[in-house]
């Protein structure tokens, strides 16, 4: 029994052995609670054979000190109420032209269907995004809230992204703060942190050239947060970027949660390349490979641990399977049931647009960890999940 356990130990340090020294070094300086810096973020997205297995136990041993064995999903509902936008995002493939076949814009009284359709489903929140239709009224995006929480005034309605946001406020003629004070008024609880894809403005102008600067995504959700209107955040990465952007991006998110604390969750979010011109015409990677899907969530999580306790992978963008293996790298939380997906369906996404709660179970108790029901907060609301 003896010999058993030293050879194991030796087989053990022979791994270790393995770890590139670098790499180890900032791991090690990770797992002893010091901040990493952002080229040292850059070094981890390097990570390869060996190294990437050790990225991944020390993610997931953040994790596990951070958040524990706990893996929630939210109960919620997509609604993009229009896809007619006149911005022409290269890597958007949802948006249409007015005049275009595919062009719809919800009524209001289809919105609202839609939310309540979602309440009596037990969802708690509505998560609304659109494109950015030149004929909306000054007052549209108040409008939308406030009939919403006429009817369901306990519904979470978790809507618009800054670029939304801007658009809004230049609509109406009125500052940022104005416009964000307008929505609040009306109902509005939450922000999604999308529009980020990666804040570096050489990067964004390949994206494409009409949409918000990178200072203007940090301008509106540094004022959200001001005002009480929490958000998430993102990252859209496999396109034209590179790990130094990524890094950076997750060390800016890091530097607005030190200063504002309004971020819920950070969500790294794979590009579907598919039916994209910024694949098809300009020449972009065919989105994130699967190591750097395991990648982008590690080191988020080690780059953020202390500031963002919540990083979430995207069933949608990476299915549901590929999504254990990523809950292993680091992060704590699956999303949520959405029931309508539009947007990454529309790039070419091939896993569904609805998840039932009874398969998040399954997929998280096969993982050996805790399914719960969460709010947009992250409150608890059923632990353990039980399908009924």
């Amino acid at each position: 029994m003896e010999r058993v356990e030293e050879a194991r130990a030796y087989g053990v340090e022979r791994l270790l052995s393995r770890v590139d020294r670098e790499i180890a070094f900032i791991l090690d300086k990770a797992l002893s609670e010091m901040e990493i810096s952002v080229e040292e973020g850059t070094r981890l997205f390097e990570a390869d054979g060996t190294d990437l297995y050790a990225l991944m136990i020390a993610a997931d041993e953040l994790r596990r000190r951070t958040v524990g064995d706990v893996v929630t999903f939210v109960i919620n509902r997509n609604i993009n109420f229009t896809n007619v936008c006149y911005v022409g995002c290269k890597f958007c493939a949802f948006a249409a032209p007015e005049n275009d076949e595919r062009a719809y814009t919800l009524p209001m009284e289809e919105i609202v269907k839609r939310a309540e359709e979602a309440w009596n489903a037990g969802a708690t929140e509505v998560c609304l995004q659109g494109g950015l239709n030149p004929r909306m009224r000054p007052t549209h995006y108040e409008d939308i809230v406030r009939s919403i929480k006429e009817k369901l005034p306990n519904i979470h309605v978790h809507a618009f992204s800054p670029f939304e946001i801007k658009y809004g406020a230049s609509l109406k003629g009125v500052p940022i703060e104005e416009h964000l004070i307008s929505l609040k008024e009306a109902g509005l609880d939450t922000i999604p942190g999308t529009a980020a894809e990666i804040l570096d403005q050489d990067v964004r102008q390949q994206l494409t050239k009409n949409k918000l600067k990178a200072e203007e995504w940090v301008h509106i959700v540094k004022t959200a947060h001001r005002l009480g209107i929490r958000s998430t955040s993102t990252m859209m990465y496999g396109h034209v970027d590179g790990p130094r952007h990524w890094a950076n991006h997750i060390g800016l998110i890091r530097d607005i949660q030190k200063e504002t604390g309004g971020f819920t969750e950070f969500v790294p979010l794979g590009f579907v390349h598919y039916n994209t011109r910024l694949y098809k015409e300009f020449g972009s990677r065919p989105g994130s490979t699967g190591i750097e899907d395991i990648k982008a969530v590690a080191v988020a999580r080690i780059m953020l641990h202390k500031w963002i306790p919540n990083i979430q992978v995207s069933w949608v963008k990476n299915g549901p399977k590929a999504c254990q293996i990523i809950l292993n790298a680091g992060a704590n939380d699956f999303g949520g049931t959405l029931m309508d997906e539009t947007i990454s369906r529309s790039a070419g996404a091939p896993f569904g647009e609805n998840m039932e709660p009874a398969e998040f179970h399954r997929l998280i108790c096969d993982l050996g960890r805790i399914p719960a029901v969460r709010d947009t907060y992250y409150r608890i609301l059923q632990m353990p999940y039980v399908p009924g």
